[in-house]
């Protein structure tokens, strides 16, 4: 149960000294499915944020609007590193894992490159299992300081993921800046095409650009059986959302067998 201090609501003046407190920040993990042979496989774990208990930025969403207005990315987003690296620390095995970080922070922050690299060490988590994935990325501020960071990741083994492809920010010039191995296909796309058919030529169509390119597509929000036939029949063999799995603390990722090679009910999740 939270003790009164975190139930109380803080003043916006305290907000982000209560975000980047050691502990304030909580772990769940997302899974990412492989569903090209018969049965879906693990591919790795998406590392989601939630906020300090019993605050006003609990929610994701509320939590990093927050923290961009003051303008905290590289704080907040190291505090996330350290958290989603800690709580992984302690999975039996670890498949690859999916870190969010905006890309103000690899533009702004020189230092974190290193900064990824000595949690993982510290965790014990080799550097070729994680994703850096680039989020609410709006154009980084220092360009040869963002393509910088994103060679360094690279050069220690780091794989580079884009999140809500065909939304935003997240366009072709973005997608020349990053040239990411893992295109993570917004879920605006997913919604409904089963039955519409400009959603399935727009995903056909991303699928076989990423083909081409040699890299992955991840198709976000899959939750059903029909988007499920749609985002296969476009030839995207990776999967995330709710029809496999809801995010989960380590402890129900654990009990649920996924980690050790079981795989999901089809929508019961």
């Amino acid at each position: 149960m939270p003790n009164a201090k975190a139930q109380t609501m803080p003043a916006e003046s305290t907000l982000l000294d209560l975000i980047l407190q050691p502990g304030s920040l909580s772990v769940v993990f997302q899974p990412i499915f492989e569903v090209g042979a018969d049965t879906p496989v693990l591919f790795g774990l998406e590392c989601l944020i939630r906020g300090p208990r019993g605050s006003n930025a609990q929610r994701p969403a509320v939590l990093f609007e927050y923290v961009r207005r003051k303008r905290a990315e590289a704080s907040t987003d190291r505090a996330c590193v350290a958290s989603a690296l800690g709580e992984a620390a302690g999975l039996p095995t670890v498949p690859r894992l999916s870190l969010n970080v905006h890309a103000s922070t690899l533009g702004r922050d020189p230092g974190f490159p290193a900064f990824v690299l000595s949690h993982a060490e510290k965790a014990g988590i080799e550097a070729t299992r994680l994703v850096v994935e680039i989020v609410e990325h709006a154009p980084p501020l220092d360009v040869p300081g963002f393509r910088r960071a994103l060679e360094e990741l690279r050069e220690a083994g780091l794989a580079i993921a884009l999140d809500d492809v065909g939304l935003g920010q997240s366009n072709y010039k973005m997608i020349l800046d990053v040239r990411p191995d893992i295109y993570k296909l917004d879920r605006y796309l997913v919604a409904g095409a089963f039955n519409d058919p400009y959603r399935q030529i727009i995903l056909d169509s991303l699928a076989r650009m990423v083909r081409r390119l040699e890299a992955r597509a991840v198709a976000e929000g899959v939750e059903d059986s029909h988007e499920l036939v749609a985002v296969q029949s476009a030839g995207i063999e990776f999967v995330q959302g709710y029809y496999f799995a809801r995010p989960m603390p380590r402890d129900e990722l654990l009990a649920s067998g996924f980690l050790a090679g079981r795989v999901p009910a089809y929508g019961v999740m």
